[in-house]
């Protein structure tokens, strides 16, 4: 098969993915094997191929990618409930141990035995993946595979951090980041009926978040979005999903005392005031089950991820203009 594979760190700009043949995997007890028919491009791809977090991937050489979709080639011993041609897909939890108070508690997501795919397992970055069966997902007829993959990643975080925002129809949320991500927050959260703002640089992408039910927009390139939200009386919830020290301290600005402030990001999150009794939590993806619901949402046309297409072999390409904001929303390799 033709994988992309990482062999080694090394920056975007030196095109450190190598398009390579390898043998096609065989499924093991428990596993399927999946004919990947698109994967999506992640920024935490990008970040793993220049090593920026220490220990990922955890090891070398391996074939990135997490947000995978395609159909079932083969079955490993004991699997049940797939059949050969079945249109599936695959989320960065590649398994999870199903024994500890996580996973017991439908917070899989924080299981510290979890293998994440394309960081400790080869991923989607190829033509075939072993997945395990319990961890894959049915993929609904009615959604294309370019259009579902992101789903698989940005679908189920956004949901996962919305969820808990506790929206409402009579409260307001401020959305950090029209990206990858955020423009699918922006979705879930307008289908709670409150307001929901969208704050980010560029006309692109605020353009984009008007396409998609933000109710308000705030171009925080020309003003101060922190200030701004908070002379207008503040928000109930901010979801920043913007890498970035400064725009987290925005977001608690422009949060109301006794507000929640979701981190989807690394950051440092700076002051806060003990007396407004804010809260900040920070966000992981989702459990099997919200995943479920994201692509009923996605299959009944309530959420779409906007993508941009290129071909497996444009791995470097892809990642190189999502490391220069060149990215609309989503870059999705097409096999």
């Amino acid at each position: 098969m033709r994988a992309v594979l990482l062999d080694a760190y090394g920056q975007i700009e030196d095109e450190p993915l190598l398009v390579t043949e390898r043998d096609d995997p065989e499924p093991g007890t428990g596993q399927v094997l999946v004919k990947v028919a698109a994967c999506g491009v992640c920024r935490s791809n990008l970040h793993m191929v220049e090593g920026h977090w220490a220990g990922v991937p955890s090891i070398f050489p391996i074939i990135p990618g997490h947000e995978v979709v395609g159909t079932v080639e083969a079955l490993g011993e004991g699997v049940t409930g797939f059949d050969v041609g079945d249109r599936v897909g695959v989320q960065p939890i590649w398994s999870t141990c199903g024994r500890c108070e996580y996973c017991l508690s439908g917070r899989e997501q924080l299981c510290q035995s979890k293998e994440i795919t394309g960081e400790t397992v080869d991923g989607g970055y190829a033509e075939y993946m072993l997945a395990t069966a319990g961890h894959t997902h049915p993929l609904p007829d009615e959604l294309d595979f370019a259009d579902a993959a992101p789903l698989f990643c940005p679908g189920i975080t956004a949901y996962g951090s919305v969820a808990k925002a506790s929206l409402s129809p009579t409260k307001s949320v401020a959305v950090f980041g029209v990206g990858g991500v955020g423009h699918v927050v922006l979705q879930l959260a307008a289908l709670y009926g409150g307001d929901v703002i969208a704050v980010s640089r560029g006309a692109a992408h605020l353009e984009l978040a008007r396409e998609l039910g933000a109710s308000r927009t705030v171009d925080a390139s020309r003003e101060d979005p922190g200030e701004t939200l908070a002379k207008s009386g503040g928000v109930d919830a901010a979801i920043v999903f913007a890498p970035s020290d400064a725009v987290v301290a925005q977001a608690v600005q422009a949060t109301k005392p006794g507000g929640i402030i979701i981190l989807g990001v690394h950051a440092t999150i700076g002051q806060v005031q003990f007396a407004e009794e804010k809260v900040v939590v920070g966000s992981i993806l989702g459990s099997r089950q919200q995943m479920r619901e994201v692509l009923q949402l996605a299959a009944a046309s309530k959420l779409r991820a906007v993508c941009e297409p290129y071909p497996l072999a444009e791995a470097n390409q892809a990642l190189m203009r999502l490391k220069r904001g060149e990215i609309k929303a989503r870059a999705v390799l097409v096999t």
